[in-house]
C-alpha cells in the first residue's frame, strides 16, 4: 500500500510539474459554469490565442480561425478565443449573444471562453503573462499568440496579420 501512495504522489507530482506556466490558468467557457484549467485541456497541442470581438473591422478573421481549427485540429492545434470588450467597445453582448454570434454567424467551435479584459495591466491572467513573455500585450481585437507544444510563445501576431496568412499559417505548420 505504502508503494501505491508514494507511486501516485510521484504520478501527482510529476503532472503539476508537466504544466507549462503560458497555460496554467483556468477559465470559465463561454457560456459554462465551470472554470477549466488550461494546461489540463490543451498541454502538449499547439495553442492559439486570440482575443476577439463580434463588431470589429476584424471581425471576419473568425472565418478563418475556425478554418485553422478545423484543417490543423487533427494535428494537435487548438485555437483559444477569448472575446473582450476592451478596444472600440466593440465586444459589448452578453456571452449568450457572443455564442449565438459566433456560432450562427461564423459556425465557431473552437474553444471560446468568457467575456474578459486582455488590455495591459488590467487584462486577465493568462494575457498578463503572455504580455510579460513577450513584450507584447494587444494593441487591438484579433491579437494572436501562438505557443509550441511545450506550452511556449514562438511568435505574436498583430490584427493585422490574418488567419490565413502565409506567416501564421507556416508558422502552425512548422510547430505540427
Amino acid at each position: 500500500m505504502r508503494v501505491f501512495f508514494s507511486l501516485l504522489l510521484a504520478a501527482f507530482a510529476m503532472s503539476a510539474q508537466a504544466c507549462p506556466e503560458n497555460l496554467d490558468f483556468s477559465f470559465r467557457p463561454l457560456l459554462g459554469k465551470a472554470p477549466v484549467r488550461l494546461c489540463d485541456q490543451y498541454a502538449g497541442k499547439v495553442v492559439l490565442v486570440v482575443n476577439t470581438a463580434s463588431q470589429c473591422g476584424f471581425t471576419p478573421q473568425y472565418e478563418g480561425l475556425e478554418k485553422l481549427y478545423k484543417e490543423f485540429g487533427a494535428r494537435g492545434l487548438v485555437v483559444l478565443g477569448f472575446p473582450s470588450n476592451d478596444f472600440g467597445g466593440q465586444e459589448p453582448g452578453t456571452e449568450a449573444e457572443i455564442h449565438k454570434f459566433c456560432r450562427s454567424t461564423y459556425g465557431i467551435q473552437f474553444p471560446m471562453f468568457e467575456k474578459t479584459s486582455v488590455q495591459k495591466g488590467g487584462g486577465n491572467l493568462l494575457f498578463q503573462r503572455l504580455a510579460a513573455v513577450t513584450g507584447e500585450a494587444p494593441k487591438w481585437n484579433f491579437y494572436k499568440y501562438l505557443l509550441d507544444r511545450d506550452g511556449k510563445v514562438v511568435k505574436v501576431f498583430s490584427s493585422m496579420t490574418g488567419p490565413d496568412s502565409d506567416r501564421l499559417r507556416e508558422a502552425i505548420e512548422s510547430l505540427l
